[in-house]
């Protein structure tokens, strides 16, 4: 009886220690957080150029990062919806990169800074639980602020090359939940090279803003008349940057307050302006065949005029003439209001802003 005894008080204790030891599993679960960090695919958004013996030639220059790190507070659901956008490349996207899209407009002011943390909380539990759900969201993501910088020329001083999209995970036995945000991680800030500061880009949107009225002052109640009035103000008073060297050759500021741009900075004021004007206008990017033959990336535009959509390259409209000179009509308006039949002879539009990323639509051309 004495030996029973002592085997079944054994069993009791090893019983005693294995539940101890499960519960005690299960609380270490509890209280740890679970923080990963991967690379989707390549996200490259800088579009660079180069140029060979005039204006109308242009590359790509690519540049990637890691779309994931870490963050230390976990946030709760937060509420985007309640900021209304109606815009081009916005209205093309699938509902988790508007989400994003969204959650950047509401916090335009917050991001001046170039350190502001943008939080979703759990917003992306249901993507982050499927199989490869960080790739998707890492997709949503790219394709949020692709849409984002194209739809809005106003928010130059932001690099997305150095803005970071963590996601924080969690682990217990009620399942995961996921802590999802958009930082500048390691990075001093995630504005362009040119800005350290909110105050400096306060600085520089009000000298733009200043430039904006003064060209406006001229506009006039036809829409055809406004449209060449900014052509020709682009045209007439922005020197493309040969050297491809300058600062602030790629945005609106460069182009409207220093004057100097390459195809970029012409597409984006050209839009920019047009936006102020209330004239549907987007910014087209792909490849163009200048007269040298040579076929390199480019930017122009596309804006609308009685209910059709015409291509404007006000890049092209301004060559650099060789020995000096002065720009007659025939090339001041070769690439202005032009057909799709007119314009697909040299220009050949990409949806697609970086590779393997979403591919948008353009409207279509008269």
């Amino acid at each position: 009886m004495k030996k029973l005894a002592t085997v079944i008080m054994t069993i009791v204790i090893i019983l005693i220690i294995a539940i101890l030891c499960i519960f005690g599993n299960i609380i270490w679960k509890e209280i740890v957080s679970l923080k990963e960090a991967r690379e989707p695919e390549n996200f490259q958004t800088v579009f660079s150029d180069e140029t060979t013996n005039n204006k109308n030639t242009e590359k790509t220059e690519n540049s990637t990062n890691n779309l994931f790190s870490e963050i230390e507070d976990p946030n709760q659901n937060l509420n985007y919806n309640q900021v209304n956008v109606d815009k081009y490349f916005y209205n093309q996207l699938e509902e988790q990169s508007k989400t994003i899209y969204r959650a950047m407009e509401i916090n335009k002011e917050n991001m001046k800074t170039g350190t502001y943390v943008v939080n979703f909380g759990n917003e992306f539990y249901s993507v982050l639980e499927q199989e490869n759900g960080q790739e998707k969201l890492g997709y949503y993501y790219q394709s949020a602020i692709e849409a984002y910088t194209y739809d809005n020329p106003d928010v130059f001083y932001l690099n997305p090359n150095k803005m970071y999209l963590n996601i924080e995970t969690t682990t217990s036995i009620r399942g995961n939940t996921y802590n999802v945000y958009i930082s500048n991680k390691n990075e001093d800030n995630y504005l362009i090279d040119e800005f350290s500061s909110k105050a400096q880009v306060d600085l520089a949107i009000q000298e733009i803003e200043k430039k904006k009225n003064e060209i406006l002052s001229k506009r006039s109640k036809d829409t055809l008349d406004n449209i060449k009035m900014v052509h020709d103000y682009l045209v007439d008073n922005i020197s493309y940057d040969e050297s491809i060297s300058r600062p602030h050759i790629y945005n609106i500021y460069g182009a409207l307050v220093n004057n100097v741009a390459v195809c970029e900075g012409y597409a984006r004021s050209f839009k920019y302006l047009m936006d102020a004007l209330e004239i549907p206008c987007v910014v087209v990017i792909g490849e163009a065949t200048n007269s040298n033959g040579e076929t390199e990336n480019h930017a122009w535009n596309y804006v609308q005029l009685d209910s059709r959509w015409y291509a404007i390259d006000a890049t092209w409209d301004d060559p650099v003439i060789v020995g000096g000179g002065s720009l007659n009509n025939a090339s001041k308006y070769k690439y202005f209001l032009k057909d799709g039949a007119t314009f697909s002879k040299d220009h050949i539009p990409s949806g697609q802003f970086t590779p393997d990323g979403k591919i948008f639509e353009y409207p279509s051309l008269n």
